[in-house]
């Protein structure tokens, strides 16, 4: 029977703050979350859990709850046979964590919706993804699924419970290599040449990107590169800087970039970066103007900063709770109308020909058609709408750029860059008007923390004020209500309030590495003893004091079978990759030795990893040449903070790609003593500035000061 039901159609998850579970709130199935209550079931009635884990916009999670976890008949038969609980994967990536290595190990592959079969203490012994309801060909159905566990639990318990103590030992076996440092000399540079020749070997010279469909952004693999230009010279760098930047440009013309609204969706369903899966996550957002930016400070190309901007306009726009806080994501599905029956995947972004042309017009529609590859009979293939979604519809896609459709049809270069401007508003408006997908409206520490980066390093690049303001806004919203300064620790989301669940590693990490970005941006000492405070947590409660490197966990949860630590940069970096690189900059502002040694630590813990399969971390691999790259330190010393002179060396200091360059202000005396016992430059400056002054330091040696900017140019240009 249900209980603590808040209506008669409503189960447990009604009483959760997740979306995601509060979608499956009104299903029939008896579901419990993630706890103490469904454990305690599982074991008094000896039954097996059935453990759907998810997202709120998870395309086929939607479709499998609508498939299957709506179905009366399907509900009952779990009811009697199993203990079902529903687990939320943004809010619990522990749990999700040790599932998905057992579903792939045991399939080869995972996903989402994640379907896992345990034992009452939590073992784990079948599982897989998405199940249709009934059996299809290659794919049994999700109630034959069901009947045949039940059946086996029923008749072969014993060998069940076996399997699971063997396949959990495999799976520790497994982690315990993961985690193992390695003893020999690593080669960290041979490593990084070796990465860079898989991007080359991997590279789609055409479209750009690596490998074919379906296509991920991974901002990871650029950041990689863009850095190895940097550090390399001549033909190496060259092609790293050459892959990137044609990725970045494919990227942002293809239709995985939405140019009404801006951002970008999650991934390409094909090779040419055109037909998207249309959902939008936060820490694309954050991860790829980070990437942008950096794009625009190498080659000076104002289309990069452009979508940088672009990107986060969407997100003050879309993202952004009144309090500063940013969301988590934007579903892929909607209702194509408002009486519609069933939610579509792209409904909100597509477009037939018919609607061009009355939003339009005849007068302007063949210009718009022909620069963004509208065709009558739409632009989706059948190979990349394998469900018939799409049929007719257009996705838009930068065919011809400005200077092409300005010569094309004989307009001046301002003239058409208008025109198709004021046509995407016109269009905005109107997909305004259209039923907006789902928003997964809780706050993520984590990727809160990549965004306030995000929108503090566009504060610096592009010298727009209000990117600053906002991303002192989500710091303060995520200090007020989810930091417990007694304590030091993080809550990992809120929604209606704290979630209650303790912080991982990557939320430590990558607020850490906002924070760092946003002292760089104003220069607020304040953030930095922050950062520090939570450094301090992070290593007190997730680093491997026996082989270094960080576990994702703390071992404080005893439903957690498996302490796991993350080798994989992919859509996320992992926590030992991020804070690689805050430990060096921790270490070159405070310069501290223990931290740059720890910072060295963390990489080559997964020395091991790296030697193996180095396109497998590849930001971990650019911390790893960071360690090694000399540094260079940057003190400007000013009257006050307001100057004009400190702008204007402050542009200077922010126009180039210096990975290596640490900026420090001191136009205060709180500031000055705050650095002084920590910096022989800062103790030794004048007890007044009478301007501001540029003080720079290759490798702890330094060059005579500078109070032109034009001079601070001419250094950085030759470094």
């Amino acid at each position: 029977m249900l209980r603590n039901m808040s209506t008669p159609s409503s189960n447990r998850l009604a009483h959760e703050k997740s979306p995601y579970l509060l979608q499956h709130a009104h299903n029939p199935v008896d579901w419990f979350p993630w706890g103490d209550e469904a454990f305690a079931k599982a074991r008094a009635e000896q039954k097996p859990i059935f453990l759907s884990i998810g997202y709120s916009t998870c395309h086929w999670c939607h479709v499998m709850e609508h498939e299957s976890f709506e179905s009366a008949a399907i509900a009952a038969f779990l009811s009697e046979n199993f203990v079902s609980i529903k687990v939320d994967r943004e809010e619990r990536p522990d749990v999700d964590q040790v599932y998905m290595t057992f579903v792939q190990a045991t399939t080869g592959h995972g996903g989402w919706p994640m379907s896992v079969w345990l034992t009452p203490d939590l073992r784990p012994f079948a599982g897989g993804t998405y199940f249709p309801p009934t059996d299809v060909p290659g794919r049994p159905g999700f109630i034959t699924v069901l009947r045949r566990i039940a059946e086996l639990w029923k008749t072969e318990r014993g060998q069940i419970e076996d399997k699971a103590t063997s396949l959990l030992a495999a799976l520790r076996e497994a982690e315990d290599e993961v985690v193992a440092s390695s003893d020999d000399v690593w080669d960290a540079s041979k490593t990084l040449q070796e990465c860079l020749s898989q991007y080359t070997r991997m590279f789609d010279s055409k479209e750009g990107g690596f490998g074919g469909a379906p296509k991920f952004p991974r901002p990871v693999n650029l950041e990689f590169l863009l850095q190895s230009s940097t550090q390399k010279s001549g033909q190496d760098a060259d092609v790293a800087r050459s892959m990137a930047l044609h990725t970045l440009r494919k990227m942002a013309a293809g239709g995985m970039h939405d140019h009404l609204g801006g951002g970008f969706h999650r991934y390409s369903v094909d090779a040419e970066w055109h037909v998207p899966h249309f959902e939008k996550m936060l820490y694309d957002q954050a991860q790829l103007t980070q990437v942008y930016l950096t794009a625009y400070q190498q080659t000076g190309e104002d289309s990069f900063a452009k979508v940088a901007r672009n990107i986060l306009q969407y997100v003050e726009h879309d993202l952004t709770n009144p309090e500063g806080g940013f969301f988590s994501a934007e579903d892929a599905d909607s209702l194509p109308k408002a009486d519609s029956a069933r939610k579509l995947e792209g409904a909100f972004y597509v477009w037939t020909h018919g609607e061009i042309l009355e939003v339009l017009g005849e007068d302007r529609l063949e210009e718009f058609c022909a620069a963004y590859g509208i065709e009558p009979n739409g632009n989706v293939s059948a190979g990349s709408d394998p469900h018939g979604e799409l049929d007719g519809m257009n996705v838009l896609i930068q065919r011809l750029e400005i200077p092409e459709a300005a010569e094309r049809f004989k307009r001046k270069l301002e003239n058409m860059e208008h025109r198709l401007h004021d046509d995407r508003s016109v269009l905005l408006a109107k997909r305004g008007l259209r039923p907006r997908p789902h928003l997964d409206d809780k706050i993520l520490t984590a990727w809160n923390g990549l965004m306030i980066g995000a929108f503090a390093r566009g504060a610096q690049v592009l010298g727009h004020a209000p990117y600053l303001r906002t991303a002192q806004r989500a710091a303060t919203f995520v200090r007020d209500h989810l930091f417990d300064a007694a304590s030091g620790e993080l809550q990992r989301s809120y929604r209606q309030g704290p979630s209650g669940i303790h912080g991982f590693a990557a939320d430590y990490a990558f607020l850490i590495s906002g924070l760092i970005d946003l002292y760089q941006a104003d220069f607020d000492p304040a953030w930095l003893r922050w950062a520090r405070q939570l450094q301090d947590t992070l290593d007190l409660h997730f680093w491997d004091q026996a082989r270094g490197g960080y576990y994702s966990t703390t071992n404080r949860d005893p439903a957690i079978l498996l302490r796991m630590k993350e080798d994989y940069d992919g859509a996320e970096p992992t926590p030992t990759s991020v804070a690689a690189h805050n430990l060096w900059r921790f270490g070159q502002i405070y310069h501290n030795d223990v931290l740059l040694d720890h910072a060295r630590h963390a990489v080559r813990s997964f020395a091991s990893r790296l030697e193996a399969q180095p396109f497998a971390m590849p930001l971990l691999l650019t911390a790893a040449a960071l360690i090694e790259m000399p540094p260079i330190h940057l003190i400007l010393h000013s009257p006050d903070a307001n100057h004009p002179g400190l702008a204007a060396l402050l542009i200077e200091a922010r126009r180039r790609h210096l990975p290596n360059l640490i900026v420090i202000v001191i136009a205060n005396e709180a500031t000055r003593t705050y650095f002084a016992p920590r910096h022989i430059v800062i103790e030794n400056l004048p007890t007044t500035a009478t301007e501001p002054t540029a003080y720079l330091c290759e490798n702890y040696t330094c060059r005579l000061p500078v109070t032109d900017p034009q001079a601070l140019h001419k250094i950085l240009e030759n470094l």
